[in-house]
């Protein structure tokens, strides 16, 4: 099947998952190469089987071929996979899941907990405001679907999800409420002081405000959203090589401040490995 016929079939088949980014009335039906909705706003699927559900234009750093390479690199070397492994874990008693992935960049977290819970019917949505990004994960081979869309302005139905993932992405809360089911979970990834240290402090001089990271005001807002939370550290490290070390460079916003001096000289001297150092908020919603 192609991968526009793929998309197709699946928008088809969880039409109820989605409303229209303009006028919020629900998806009714997939004809043509076309998704509508029930006052006629209408939205072509791509040849790579993906939908564009941005009402605006917007511009984003994200939007960066060699960034989301890079990504997709570490999270084959197993970046991230603990923290996918302890979502998994949360979720191992439960089947036939909706779940959406907010920011789901290239594609790989999603891929990596629907290969986790392969033998669960599962439905599996990713977005991400970047279209490169998007474009990237149709490349995986998974059953999610994927789309561009703006998390400010989800196009997905009220109460529709059991799981909301949000992988060092922003947030919008109430965005976020609307579209969970009563007793659906929202696991957020956010940094911790001792994330990617060893690369940061190559990139950065003590006394630059970035030499150092607090993610106080990010769980903080959380908590105040999500006041029965549960926070799990998860903190290990990974061993790198010459190029999974370039890769990392790029992988991260980290480089964008730093100066090409600092860059090249990180460059030259490499890490042997990095420290991932994450705290991964779970709420329920109430």
């Amino acid at each position: 099947m192609k991968k526009i016929e793929q998309g197709m079939a699946f928008v088809a088949k969880k039409l109820a998952l989605f409303s229209c980014p303009v006028c919020h009335s629900a998806f009714v039906g997939v004809n043509e190469g076309s998704a509508s909705c029930k006052k006629g706003h209408s939205f072509d699927f791509s040849r790579k089987g993906t939908l564009y559900l941005l009402t605006h234009g917007l511009t984003s750093d994200y939007d960066d071929d060699q960034m989301w390479a890079s990504r997709r690199i570490l999270q084959q070397a197993g970046l991230f996979k603990p923290i996918t492994d302890e979502i998994n874990s949360e979720l191992s008693s439960y089947k036939m899941l909706n779940i959406l992935d907010v920011g789901c960049g290239e594609g790989s977290t999603i891929q990596s907990l629907e290969q986790q819970r392969k033998n669960k019917d599962d439905s599996l949505i990713g977005f991400d405001i970047s279209k490169r990004a998007i474009n990237l994960a149709t490349q995986l081979e998974t059953n999610a679907f994927f789309c561009v869309a703006d998390l400010a302005r989800l196009p997905f139905s009220d109460n529709c999800f059991d799981v909301l993932l949000d992988m060092f992405s922003p947030s919008s809360y109430e965005e976020f409420k609307r579209v969970l089911k009563k007793g659906g979970k929202l696991f957020k990834v956010v940094p911790n002081e001792g994330y990617l240290n060893e690369l940061r402090h190559l990139l950065y001089v003590k006394d630059d405000p970035r030499h150092n990271y607090s993610n106080k005001n990010v769980v903080a807002l959380f908590e105040k959203n999500f006041p029965k939370m549960i926070v799990k550290r998860l903190k290990y490290t990974l061993p790198l090589n010459a190029d999974l070390f370039n890769n990392l460079i790029y992988m991260t916003p980290l480089h964008w401040g730093a100066t090409q001096e600092k860059i090249a000289e990180s460059l030259k001297r490499g890490l042997d490995n990095v420290t991932v150092d994450v705290s991964l908020l779970i709420a329920e919603r109430e």
